[in-house]
């Protein structure tokens, strides 16, 4: 683990709330580098439902160049990943509102090369909160935990269809991203006003 990486791992322990009890901060954000092979020609990134940082700070560690962007609504973890980026000396970029609203700001609306997210939610409404950020050619990387059923609403976003890939880590040994390229453009009607997604989620698993 490098210098930095180790210096992230000890701010993720060190404040409160941001990992749940008994959970290993060093496993956690070597799970996020999982990743980096789905990576491979993408120059921006944003991270949606960042949390404490994960996977965004450790990607953005492990490929410097990368721009990388953090979407998180609670503002004390917002509040965290501003003094990570400041302690770790790297350059992020921090937007502490809902995905929802900010997927509709022209300067983010499809405009990154990728999306992550890691236990955001259930794939339907993780899709309708990260695709539209995706430009065209670009794709979402959803980190999920054991099999993952079909789901046939991709289409509704701009996506094409899902793709499972297997990507174990030592923290979770059926770890699976979830890969959904960007072929068209979002329709204005996505993603719908806060909160709607995650009840009335798109299509069905």
């Amino acid at each position: 683990m490098n210098s930095k990486l180790a210096e992230y791992v000890r701010l993720l322990a060190s404040w409160p709330g941001l990992i749940g009890r008994g959970e290993d901060a060093e496993r956690l954000a070597e799970d996020s580098l999982v990743l980096l092979p789905f990576l491979e020609g993408a120059r921006s990134l944003v991270d949606v439902g960042s949390g404490g940082g994960m996977p965004g700070i450790p990607l953005k560690l492990a490929r410097p160049d990368l721009a990388v962007t953090l979407v998180e609504a609670d503002q004390a973890k917002a509040a965290f990943l501003e003094h990570a980026a400041a302690a770790l000396d790297i350059e992020l970029t921090v937007i502490a509102e809902r995905a929802e609203t900010a997927a509709r700001r022209p300067e983010l609306r499809e405009a990154f090369d990728a999306a992550t997210c890691r236990a955001l939610a259930s794939l339907p409404v993780a899709a309708e909160l990260c695709l539209p950020f995706v430009r065209l050619g670009g794709r979402l990387l959803a980190m999920r935990s054991g099999a993952e059923a079909a789901w046939a609403g991709a289409p509704l976003l701009g996506g094409g269809e899902p793709e499972v890939v297997a990507a174990p880590s030592p923290l979770r040994d059926r770890g699976v991203v979830v890969v959904i390229p960007k072929e068209t453009p979002t329709p204005d009607l996505y993603p719908r006003r806060p909160g709607v997604p995650g009840k009335r989620p798109l299509g069905k698993l």
